[in-house]
C-alpha cells in the first residue's frame, strides 16, 4: 500500500478554506483585507476550499478504482 497524501492535504484546504471564506464573508472588506476592491479573505478562502475539494475527489477517485480492480 502506497502513502496518498492528497486525503489529508485535501482536509486541511478544505477546512482552512471554509474557516477563511467565512472570516471574509462574515467581517466585510475592511481596507486592511481588500486589493482593488475584492475582499481577498473570501476569494482565497475558496480558492483554497476548491483545491482542497479537488484534492478530496481524486483521492476518492483513487480509492473507487482500486476497489474495482481487487474484485
Amino acid at each position: 500500500m502506497q502513502l496518498d497524501i492528497r486525503g489529508p492535504i485535501g482536509w486541511l484546504f478544505t477546512l482552512i478554506g471554509a474557516l477563511l471564506l467565512g472570516y471574509g464573508l462574515l467581517t466585510g472588506a475592511s481596507p486592511a483585507s481588500t486589493a482593488g476592491g475584492l475582499n481577498i479573505n473570501a476569494w482565497w478562502g475558496a480558492v483554497m476550499a476548491v483545491f482542497g475539494i479537488a484534492m478530496l475527489l481524486l483521492t476518492w477517485r483513487r480509492f473507487a478504482a482500486a476497489g474495482k480492480r481487487s474484485t
